[in-house]
């Protein structure tokens, strides 16, 4: 196999020499596994992208699409399906720093790889890259297509053949015209007419051969790859396409693709838990209220413990560490703190990641005191430091039927839970 493919046009006499290279992994002695990679071309600029002030020409691939990004939403099903084992994908020498912002570690994912100056050099170098993990089919995806799912790739995976490439397309469903500065010179009859969608199964070894020869014979100007493969001389077997593996082109393109999603909320649930033992005093601070009791709870802050299970869980929902990360107790600022602090600023962080509080709950495990009588005013506390409406906050207490260290009067507990509906308006 060739160790390097230079990029470079070749002479003629060279053109069938290179083409003709072996680019099987499977000529050794060992068998080698069938393996499936998957290419996602995100190298482009994005020209027709530019609507308003608001939305200037960039690449689409890195905007926001209802929390995660265009490119992320196209890998996702990818990474999701079993049969597919490795992920590239080619970028702009100008976007590495938003890629990394934009694409979360995954072990089927490979490190970018640079693309070129048109689509069909940047597929090329995503192939080549490849070339030594040996995979036996390759699918090449364009990440302008976030909403591709894993049964869309189940039918191209099969609709590879040894010598045969699978296009996934739709029916053309309109009538289609075609035009001559301005005016219609014919209808063109849509019967057998189908709208080509990606990603694009083949052969590993016959695609890479394809490309290398249509590199050399200087074609570039091939709309897609089936139309390289089929230039080769591969057969292009049609499966059933997709309505919804729609690609994002315009501005309004990603309106549309932003409405979609707006019926499926980013509901997000996160959970909390803290305990602190009694110590001498004559009142504790339970969820912003201070108490008269017996004891005091023994802490670096304030110590209570309804506020501390609290922060954790809004922390928890945004996945933004937890309250000892933000206020680690070895802090002498924090000494003595009052609780609402850390929970305002908790609040802070998942009104700041676009998120809104729906609701809280907040159970309180203790033998005594009574919860009881200072529920509403807990309720009443919460709801202002989070500024959300008392409906919305949920106060309980149990004991803990005189079992283990809280039965036994040594300390108290407490759970919580936080939901929060993250809205995404990039």
């Amino acid at each position: 196999m060739s160790s390097s493919w230079r990029f470079d046009k070749q002479s003629s006499s060279e053109v069938q020499a290179v083409a003709d290279v072996e680019v099987s992994c499977e000529s050794g002695t060992m068998e080698q596994p069938k393996k499936i990679a998957a290419i996602i071309v995100a190298a482009g600029r994005g020209s027709r992208m530019a609507d308003d002030a608001k939305n200037p020409a960039g690449p689409k691939q890195y905007r926001r699409l209802g929390g995660r990004s265009v490119l992320q939403r196209a890998l996702d099903a990818f990474q999701r399906h079993e049969r597919v084992d490795q992920c590239v994908v080619v970028i702009h020498p100008d976007d590495m720093t938003s890629y990394q912002d934009s694409v979360r570690p995954h072990p089927k994912l490979l490190e970018p790889v640079i693309g070129g100056k048109t689509r069909q050099d940047s597929v090329r170098a995503g192939l080549e890259s490849l070339a030594a993990y040996c995979p036996s089919r390759v699918l090449i995806h364009d990440a302008a297509r976030p909403f591709v799912d894993t049964d869309l790739l189940s039918g191209v995976i099969d609709g590879i053949g040894e010598n045969r490439a699978a296009l996934p397309a739709v029916p053309i469903a309109d009538t289609i015209k075609r035009s001559m500065g301005g005016t219609v010179i014919e209808t063109v009859e849509r019967d057998g007419l189908f709208a080509a969608q990606t990603p694009q199964g083949f052969v590993f070894d016959e695609i890479v051969m394809a490309h290398r020869s249509a590199n050399l014979q200087d074609r570039n100007d091939f709309t897609d790859d089936t139309a390289l493969a089929e230039w080769a001389g591969m057969d292009v077997a049609l499966i059933e396409g997709s309505s919804a593996n729609s690609k994002i082109t315009t501005a309004e393109d990603m309106k549309t693709a932003q409405q979609k999603l707006s019926t499926i909320p980013d509901i997000r649930t996160g959970h909390g838990y803290d305990t602190h033992r009694w110590a001498p005093g004559d009142a504790v601070w339970l969820c912003g209220v201070e108490i008269p009791h017996t004891h005091r709870l023994d802490g670096h802050s304030d110590a209570d413990v309804g506020l501390h299970a609290l922060t954790d869980a809004l922390l928890s929902a945004i996945a933004d560490g937890d309250i000892g990360s933000h206020f680690p107790p070895s802090d002498p600022r924090w000494k003595d703190a009052r609780s609402y602090r850390f929970l305002a600023h908790a609040a802070k962080l998942v009104r700041n990641a676009g998120g809104t509080i729906t609701h809280v709950d907040v159970t309180l495990i203790c033998e005594a005191p009574k919860i009881g009588p200072h529920r509403d005013a807990m309720r009443e506390t919460i709801a202002t430091i989070l500024t959300i409406e008392p409906a919305r906050v949920s106060v309980k207490a149990t004991t803990n039927e005189a079992i283990g260290f809280i039965g036994r009067g040594e300390g108290m507990a407490a759970l919580a839970t936080a939901t929060v509906v993250i809205c995404d308006d990039d």
